[in-house]
């Protein structure tokens, strides 16, 4: 499972590149042909990993019910992300995945409601749902860059 964590940990650090290095009005932009933002794409894959991980492993998430019906999967991008929601996001790119490592490891994640994600894979495991969420993160990555191109 390292190896997952390692993949996992290489596109937040990605992620975390893109945030530092556009701006906040290139991160809030809407491309034309792109339902959402480049600042909606990184939460969305954070908000993501918390429900894939936690929540259906019955255990409590690591970011707020708000964060959750803003950026979860259906949901577009309302409104225009602030200085404060960059910086938080920053942070929770990696303190999620670190204190997810450390309650895998710690075998926090003991039961696992089984989910049929929109690529009609059905995971019934903590490790089916890490590794989903590498190929997750990476489809979004792959958006992201599409994005980038257009700014």
């Amino acid at each position: 499972m390292d190896y997952t964590f390692d993949i996992t940990l290489k596109t937040r650090s990605l992620f975390h590149h893109i945030l530092e290095t556009l701006t906040l009005d290139k991160l809030n932009t809407k491309p034309e042909g792109f339902n959402n933002t480049i600042f909606w794409n990184i939460k969305h894959v954070v908000i993501t990993q918390q429900l894939l991980t936690y929540r259906l492993s019955g255990l409590p998430v690591l970011v707020s019910e708000a964060e959750i019906e803003a950026f979860k999967k259906g949901t577009k991008s309302e409104g225009k992300a602030t200085i404060e929601d960059l910086e938080l996001l920053k942070s929770q790119l990696f303190t999620t995945l670190e204190k997810t490592k450390e309650d895998y490891q710690n075998g926090l994640f003991k039961k696992y409601i089984e989910y049929t994600v929109s690529t009609k894979s059905t995971l019934t495991t903590i490790d089916e749902a890490l590794a989903f969420n590498s190929f997750h993160e990476g489809i979004h990555f792959g958006y992201i860059l599409a994005m980038k191109r257009t700014l």
